[in-house]
């Protein structure tokens, strides 16, 4: 076959992936399914149906092409304002949360499964990286609080970034066996340096879009930014990842206040929407075209240890870090009106009433949202790049594959599909405003994270 012939090929596909993709979303809709259940389910019955279709999904398509969109839409919507309040909860969620998740996952697989550790463990570090796309639009749809929704976007950005710098390691893990000492220390050099390298970008990205002048030129440099911060820390053999993210927190948010116009906000945002729904949909059809049902089936019972791990290990997460820190910082609170009590001034009151930001929101987090939290903690897009991502040689390669695609999937068709209620039930004020409802939870003795 010519290469005329097979750039074509790829064209063709390109359109019928992209016009499967809307008519699947606009039918998961109308039946009130999350569309990437959708897209999942199409992917696997048009993989089974048409082997034709079935197609190899190299590293570098997964990587440069649909993670690079996905991290800096998210990050380019999170809002630092809104996210002051709980940035605290976040780093936890996705700092020691991660290796938590990573650890307890590769645990079950060894104990449970047999695997080896460090393969286990490069399952572990494909699953602790969240994705909530689905629970985020019933957020939308609910009109959950602003607050809520921006923890759980913020988790899911974060620990993408750190849970892939993991995943490097592990990966790496595999064929150059190293000491505790030394991932420590290249977790904290891909981390530290990459992040410097994104804020750096996004800076000059910011300062730069206000003189343009021309939305469509001001998003083909953000498409730029993303992707071209994305390959030079790659080249610089840094987390590609963390650096876009960076980028696009820093054009979200100190871009915002520095110059970008109404008419561009507009159309990066309409834009960036479009190009992450299209590479979250390529990647779920994706997953039913280069995977079969008989490999879920044949790694069914380490699927089943995953998934519990996965769940165990969430709630660990949520309840014990997150619930942990904002008991410590009840305490803390205490201990501190009564100090001021004894030292003449007037006791504060026992449960003082929630400091307000500078966007006017209370920093008090209702503890029914550790719910909602645990809940949202959805495996998707990124997992299953990761785990496509995998090199065609590496060891056990389409067992590790399987077992990654039944946790995602497991998470898609179980979490997602119930997640309205778990938000209609717990993320979703019932009487009054957002205000109301957080002084009623804080009358209870219950402080804010952060």
């Amino acid at each position: 076959m010519s290469s005329g012939e097979t750039t074509l090929d790829l064209i063709r596909l390109f359109v019928l992936l992209l016009g499967a993709s809307a008519v699947v979303t606009i039918l998961a809709r109308r039946i009130n399914m999350p569309y990437t259940v959708g897209l999942v389910a199409f992917g696997l019955v048009a993989g089974a149906v048409a082997q034709p279709l079935r197609i190899e999904i190299t590293p570098q398509l997964v990587l440069v092409v649909l993670l690079p969109a996905l991290i800096f839409e998210a990050s380019y919507r999170t809002d630092l304002v809104r996210l002051r309040s709980s940035l605290g909860g976040v780093a936890l969620l996705a700092g020691p949360g991660v290796f938590i998740s990573a650890a307890l996952i590769a645990a079950a697989l060894r104990f449970g499964a047999g695997l080896p550790w460090t393969e286990a463990f490069v399952v572990g570090a494909m699953l602790s990286a969240t994705d909530p796309a689905a629970v985020i639009a019933t957020f939308r749809r609910l009109r959950s609080p602003a607050r809520l929704t921006t923890l759980v976007e913020a988790e899911s950005v974060f620990n993408d970034g750190t849970g892939i710098v993991v995943f490097a390691i592990a990966v790496d893990f595999v064929s150059r066996p190293v000491g505790p000492l030394e991932v420590t220390l290249a977790f904290v050099s891909v981390v530290a340096f990459s992040s410097v390298l994104g804020a750096i970008a996004g800076y000059a990205a910011s300062r730069l879009l206000p003189y343009v002048g021309d939305h469509l030129i001001e998003i083909s440099l953000s498409v730029v930014l993303a992707y071209g911060t994305y390959l030079a820390a790659d080249a610089l053999h840094m987390s590609g990842v963390i650096a876009t993210a960076v980028a696009g927190i820093v054009l979200g948010n100190y871009g915002r206040e520095h110059g970008l116009s109404r008419v561009t906000e507009d159309a990066l945002t309409t834009v960036w929407d479009f190009i992450a729904y299209l590479a979250t949909a390529f990647v779920f059809l994706v997953v039913g075209f280069a995977i079969a049902v008989r490999s879920l089936v044949d790694v069914a019972p380490a699927i089943a240890w995953a998934i519990a791990a996965t769940l165990v290990g969430r709630a660990i997460i949520v309840y014990g870090l997150l619930g942990g820190w904002r008991v410590a910082r009840e305490r803390i609170g205490v201990r501190g009106a009564r100090r001021r009590g004894t030292d003449g001034e007037a006791p504060a009151p026992a449960v003082p009433p929630a400091p307000a930001d500078r966007a006017g929101q209370k920093s008090s987090v209702p503890v029914s949202w550790l719910h909602v939290v645990f809940w949202s903690g959805l495996r998707g897009a990124v997992s299953t790049a990761l785990a496509l991502s995998l090199p065609l040689d590496f060891p056990h390669r389409a067992e590790l594959q399987g077992i990654t695609f039944g946790v995602v999937l497991f998470t898609l068709v179980v979490q997602a599909t119930t997640a309205e209620w778990f938000v209609r039930r717990w993320g979703v004020p019932v009487d009054g405003p957002v205000e109301d409802a957080e002084l009623e939870v804080a009358s209870a003795g219950l402080e804010g994270v952060g």
